[in-house]
C-alpha cells in the first residue's frame, strides 16, 4: 500500500517507502514493455527533499546500481565518487566496454 494525501492509500506493484507522509507508487507503464511509472503526491516538498526534484535522486541511484550491476557481471573494477554538487561520478576499468 502507497501513502497518498489525507491518508489515503492505494495498491502498487511497487511502492518506495518513504520517511515523510508519502511514498512513491511504482507501476508498470500501460502498452509499454517493461518500463515502470513512478507516482506520487508532491504537496508540501516532502518527496522532493528524500529524492529530488522530478525523482532525480532516485533515477541517479537507479542508473549508478544498474551500472555498478552490469560492471560487476563483465569483471569491471569501478568506483564511486560524489561530487559536491551531488553528482555521481563512476569510473570503469578493465575488461572491454
Amino acid at each position: 500500500m502507497c501513502r497518498g494525501y489525507a491518508g489515503i492509500t492505494r495498491t502498487a506493484h511497487h511502492v518506495v517507502r518513504l520517511k515523510g507522509p508519502y511514498d512513491i507508487a511504482v507501476d508498470p507503464s500501460p502498452g509499454d514493455g517493461g518500463s515502470y511509472a513512478l507516482t506520487t503526491d508532491w504537496w508540501g516538498g516532502h518527496v522532493e527533499r528524500e529524492v529530488g526534484a522530478g525523482f532525480g535522486r532516485l533515477l541517479q541511484s537507479y542508473g549508478v546500481q544498474n551500472s555498478i550491476r552490469e560492471a560487476r557481471t563483465r569483471g569491471l573494477r569501478f568506483s564511486r565518487q560524489i561530487e559536491p554538487d551531488g553528482c555521481v561520478l563512476l569510473t570503469l576499468e578493465g575488461g572491454s566496454l
